[in-house]
């Protein structure tokens, strides 16, 4: 017996019923702007992490040399990827660019609740824009995908930032600042004591005391309160930046789920402008759910020309956490429209009203294991089937099937000639 790998999952019918039905809400919103639907590789060539992240990402890959001797990994997430595929067609594709796509990522870290080895996300980004529109739109994408789950101003929010306001921040205290490391601290600070953070600020670069007034200035309320302490004209852009994005949020009926939230940074260094992550907003789950954000510098830093770029990435396990905890996750209700019953040699008939059904657009099963009348009903009740059309011999002596409504257990003859008839679904009611 074999045992499924920690961090991996396996989904039965039952589920993946609902996994399906949150999956297609999500892609249908993202269809819904625009959007058009790309194919990405499970492989791609390690150096393209550790050029974005350094090497140490690699003890986080599930990565190896190949039999051609090259250096590649499983992918553990999208965005260079799509932005390696924007490059390679650069000229040939019209602006903006808008895709999506789900599927599987992986990643050698902890397993915790929401949090897999194996997981799925739907990735939507927009290139070629630098309007404060795009990222409206992107979070007006995520908050009719959520709310068209089930959920609703009550369940979540999004918690959004701008990295050049953290950025513009650090660098208006007289110190020597490594900007990226302190970022990452910000990004980690909900997780970890305060003196901890505080300690990550240290090691950045500022003071004990900068560290304390930075922490502060980053839980003010009024975002005037920062570009009079910074003064310069990179955080008075920002917020300007920042506060256009709202409004415009503001215009596609998404600012009500806005918050501002300046402590919310983004782990990876390529992000350059607004990022935000969404959460539960009860706080029973205390991970974000997804993030997204601006990363307008990654197209030119894999060779393209200077492209505008902003994103987001709903996370499929920590969303149906959210669905679930909101008690809006989808039924698992598996349902067949027709089960055909074969008593007798009669499976080419049956096999011809199957197929006939099948091409109208139904949901139809038959007996594939010459199975007893008693046991095709059996199963026919297993499966959910709403209607069983019975073919047996002594009906079509009579040039007759059975139509049984499984709901009600009524049941009636019907001309051979007459079934399915003109009905695209016929059932029990129509012939009674």
């Amino acid at each position: 017996m074999y045992d499924r790998l920690k961090g991996f999952r396996d989904f039965y019918p039952t589920e993946m019923i609902p996994r399906r039905e949150v999956i297609d809400t999500v892609e249908d919103a993202a269809a819904r702007y625009g959007f058009r639907e790309v194919g990405t590789p499970a492989l791609e060539r390690t150096q393209m992490y550790v050029d974005k992240s350094g090497e140490g990402i690699v003890d986080e890959l599930y990565a190896f040399t190949d039999k051609g001797g090259r250096d590649v990994a499983l992918t553990p997430e999208l965005t260079p990827t799509v932005a390696r595929m924007v490059v390679a067609k650069q000229q040939a594709l019209s602006k903006p660019i808008k895709w999506y796509s789900t599927r599987p990522f992986w990643r050698y870290e902890q397993v915790q609740q929401g949090r897999f080895r194996e997981f799925y996300q739907t990735n939507v980004d927009i290139f070629g824009s630098s309007e404060p529109t795009a990222d409206a739109e992107i979070l007006a994408f995520a908050a009719d995908a959520l709310t068209g789950l089930g959920l609703t101003a009550e369940d979540f929010t999004f918690r959004i930032s701008h990295r050049d306001i953290l950025g513009g921040l650090l660098e208006a205290f007289d110190a020597d600042v490594d900007t990226k490391a302190a970022i990452r601290a910000v990004d980690k600070s909900a997780k970890i004591e305060t003196e901890e953070y505080h300690d990550l600020l240290v090691e950045a670069g500022l003071s004990g005391a900068q560290a304390a007034e930075f922490d502060e200035l980053l839980e003010t309320d009024e975002l005037s309160d920062l570009t009079a302490f910074a003064g310069t004209d990179r955080v008075d852009a920002a917020v300007t930046n920042l506060q256009a994005v709202l409004d415009t949020a503001e215009d596609f009926g998404a600012r009500e789920y806005c918050t501002i939230s300046l402590e919310t940074a983004r782990g990876l260094d390529y992000y350059t402008g607004v990022v935000f992550e969404c959460f539960d907003s009860t706080g029973e789950i205390g991970r974000s759910v997804f993030g997204g954000g601006r990363y307008d510098d990654l197209i030119e830093s894999f060779g393209g020309q200077p492209t505008p770029a902003v994103g987001v990435a709903p996370g499929h396990a920590p969303l149906s956490l959210l669905l679930q905890r909101a008690g809006v996750w989808p039924e698992d209700v598996d349902t067949t429209d027709y089960y055909v019953l074969t008593v007798g040699d009669t499976q080419s008939v049956a096999a011809e009203i199957a197929q006939t059904l099948r091409a109208r657009g139904n949901i139809v099963e038959t007996d594939l294991s010459d199975r007893s009348f008693g046991a095709q009903m059996g199963y026919a009740d297993s499966i959910g089937a709403e209607t069983v059309v019975i073919v047996g011999e002594r009906d079509l002596e009579d040039g007759n099937v059975t139509v049984k409504d499984m709901g009600s257990g009524d049941q009636t003859a019907v001309a051979l000639d007459a079934f399915p008839g003109s009905f695209d679904r016929p059932t029990y009611t129509d012939f009674a």
